[in-house]
């Protein structure tokens, strides 16, 4: 397996001069590798999620994504966001809006990894219309059509309940045999980390672990991470 994400030292302040919203930050990410980012709200997830996608630049640190800088490799990552801000009045079916995402891929090409999602009857229903676990397929599948060798999701599951989790995480594991792409899911669910994912993050604004879910997650950690009164309970999906 090749890394295809290396953090070193990574720290980062939105003001100079502030406090660090990420302190020294490294961890290694390999070639199809299923990944959760966990950690509690405010404990710096979607910031190094932007600095991963390259909307962020560190202010110590370096970060290589496929042995390039962030910014240089975009068209090499898809990006998931936890919410979409769109007018729902405006009246543009599923299909019209992933074509002009992609204005040179076919409706043909389209509608196969809508069908692959089980969302292809979706094809005509306006997007304004749609439910908010409809709607994350379909900015999958937008993800999907650029070809990536790495899909991001910023908190894929917020909102959903046990079963909804478990049917996307199951997709997940799909998408990832289908398609051979590194996923990177950034989340503050603990539960399902054992039964989804091959590697585990764990940051509350400073690193606390990576590695293996079944090494890195122990109650020491998980009372960093979330505080005394939190135990895991286990999901099998």
């Amino acid at each position: 397996m090749s890394t295809v994400i290396k953090v070193e030292n990574l720290s980062f302040s939105y003001k100079n001069g502030g406090n660090f919203v990420l302190n020294n930050i490294s961890f290694q990410i390999e070639q199809n590798a299923m990944v959760m980012i966990i950690g509690p709200n405010g404990s710096g997830k979607t910031t190094l999620l932007k600095i991963l996608i390259g909307l962020l630049n560190p202010n110590k640190g370096s970060v290589s994504i496929l042995e390039e800088k962030p910014d240089k490799i975009r068209d090499k990552v898809g990006y998931v966001p936890q919410k979409l801000g769109f007018d729902k009045t405006f009246p543009i079916t599923v299909l019209e809006f992933l074509k002009f995402s992609h204005p040179t891929i076919s409706s043909q090409s389209i509608i196969k990894i809508l069908k692959n999602l089980n969302i292809k009857k979706l094809q005509k229903s306006l997007l304004g219309e749609l439910s908010g676990g409809q709607l994350q397929r379909v900015l999958i599948t937008k993800a999907l059509l650029g070809e990536p060798m790495i899909l991001f999701l910023d908190e894929p599951v917020s909102g959903i309940d046990i079963g909804g989790e478990q049917n996307f995480y199951q997709l997940m594991r799909e998408i990832q045999k289908d398609y051979n792409v590194t996923i990177i899911m950034v989340s503050h669910e603990i539960n399902m980390v054992s039964s989804i994912a091959t590697q585990v993050i764990c940051i509350n604004k400073t690193m606390l672990c990576s590695g293996t879910p079944e090494k890195v997650i122990t109650p020491k950690i998980i009372k960093e991470l979330y505080g005394e009164n939190v135990s895991l309970y286990k999901h099998h999906c």
